[in-house]
C-alpha cells in the first residue's frame, strides 16, 4: 500500500521515512509531498487508503468527501491540534482520524521563552543594528523578568514546562485553566480568573488548544486589561488572538512586546516562500511594521526531538488502524456496521 504524506517539510522527511522504514520494513511505501492538502489537491489522494496530513492542510467537509469518494479510509494528523479537520463530517463519511496527542512539551515551551526574551531584550533589533556596525544601545533597554509575574494561560504539559522555566527565572506564577495542575501548584502557581490574570501579569503566554470557547480568547477586552508594558506570547494557535484588536492595541502604543509563532490566517502563508510576492494579507503586513512585534512561522514545535516523536506516533497510529485498533490518539472511528 502507498501511504501519502502532505505538507512534509524538508527537515521532517528523513525522520518520517526512517520511522516508517523501521515499522513497515518495505511492506508499505511512503510518498512525501510538499504540497498541502485542500480542495485543489484532493484528487491526488485517489486510491490512497491512508493519508498523513499537517496542520496547514484544509480538511473541511468538501475535502473529506473527496477523499472518501477516492478510497481514503484513514487520516493521520501529524500534529496535536485538529481544528483544520471537520470531525463531524469525517464521522459521517466513515473515516478514521487520529492525531499526535503529545510530543516534547519542551520544544514549544522553550521557544515561547525564546520569543519572550527576544522581545523583552530587543534582540532582533540589536542584531540588525550590529550587522550594520551600529553598536548604540538607544531603544534596546529591556527589563529583568526576575520578580515579575508570568500569566500562564493553559497549564497542560507545555504550560507546565513553560511554568518551570518561569519559576527558574524567579517569577511569580499565575495560572488559568479548567483544572488546577498539581505540578504547577508545587511551583507556587496561584490559579486565578482570566480577567485577573490578564490584569496582573507582566508576561502572558498562551498554551490552550483552539476550541469554540477559546477562539479570540485574547480579545479587545482582555487586551484592555493588560498592563501597558506587558508582553504577550502566543505559541499555541493563531485563532486565540483577535488580530484586529491586537493591532488597535499596538497602534495605541500599548504592550512592551508581542511574540507570535502563530497567526489566525496563517494557512496558505506559513511554511511557504512568499518573498517574491506582494503580501496581500494586510493585517499580517501591519503587524510586521511594529518594531516591538516578532512573528515566526509556526516553528515552536520544530526540534529534532519533537519531530521524531511525531513521526513515531504517526506510525503507531497507522499500525493501530491497520490492526483494527483505536487508542488515545483516535479522534474519530467508524461506527460498527
Amino acid at each position: 500500500m502507498e501511504i501519502v504524506a502532505y505538507g512534509v517539510l524538508a527537515d521532517e522527511e528523513p525522520l518520517l521515512r526512517d520511522a516508517f522504514d523501521r515499522a513497515f520494513a518495505g511492506s508499505h511505501e511512503l510518498r512525501c509531498l510538499g504540497l498541502f492538502l485542500n480542495k485543489d489537491t484532493a484528487p491526488t489522494t485517489v486510491g490512497r487508503e491512508v493519508v498523513l496530513c499537517s496542520v496547514n492542510d484544509t480538511l473541511d467537509a468538501e475535502v473529506l468527501r473527496a477523499l472518501a469518494d477516492g478510497g481514503t479510509r484513514m487520516i493521520a494528523q501529524r500534529a496535536t491540534g485538529f481544528n483544520n479537520i471537520d470531525l463531524t463530517a469525517a464521522e459521517e463519511l466513515g473515516l478514521t482520524v487520529a492525531r499526535v496527542s503529545s510530543y516534547s512539551p519542551y520544544s514549544v515551551a522553550e521557544f515561547a521563552w525564546a520569543l519572550a526574551l527576544a522581545v523583552d531584550r530587543r534582540i532582533v533589533r540589536a542584531a540588525h543594528r550590529t550587522r550594520e556596525f551600529d553598536f548604540r544601545l538607544d531603544g534596546l533597554m529591556g527589563r529583568d523578568l526576575h520578580g515579575r509575574t508570568a500569566g500562564v494561560v493553559g497549564t497542560g504539559r507545555i504550560g507546565t514546562a513553560f511554568s518551570r522555566i518561569a519559576h527558574g527565572f524567579g517569577m511569580r506564577l499565575l495560572g488559568w485553566d479548567i483544572t488546577e495542575n498539581p505540578e504547577c501548584l508545587a511551583l507556587g502557581m496561584k490559579y486565578v480568573g482570566r480577567e485577573w490574570l490578564f490584569a496582573e501579569a507582566d508576561l502572558v503566554s498562551l498554551h490552550v488548544p483552539l476550541l469554540p470557547d477559546t477562539h479570540h480568547l485574547v480579545d479587545a477586552e482582555a487586551l484592555a486589561r493588560m498592563r501597558d508594558d506587558a508582553i504577550l506570547i502566543n505559541s499555541s494557535r493563531g485563532g486565540l488572538v483577535d488580530t484586529d484588536a491586537l493591532l488597535e492595541t499596538l497602534r495605541a502604543g500599548r504592550l512592551s512586546g508581542v511574540g507570535l509563532d502563530v497567526y489566525e490566517e496563517e494557512a496558505g502563508l506559513f511554511f511557504l516562500d512568499k518573498s517574491l510576492e506582494v503580501m496581500t494579507d494586510e493585517r499580517l503586513a501591519r503587524l510586521m511594521t511594529f518594531n516591538n512585534v516578532l512573528v515566526t512561522s509556526h516553528q515552536a514545535y520544530f526540534t529534532r526531538d519533537a519531530v521524531e516523536q511525531i513521526a513515531e506516533t504517526t506510525v503507531r497510529n497507522v499500525e493501530d488502524y491497520l490492526a483494527g485498533r483505536t487508542g488515545d490518539n483516535t479522534l474519530v472511528r467508524p461506527s460498527p456496521a
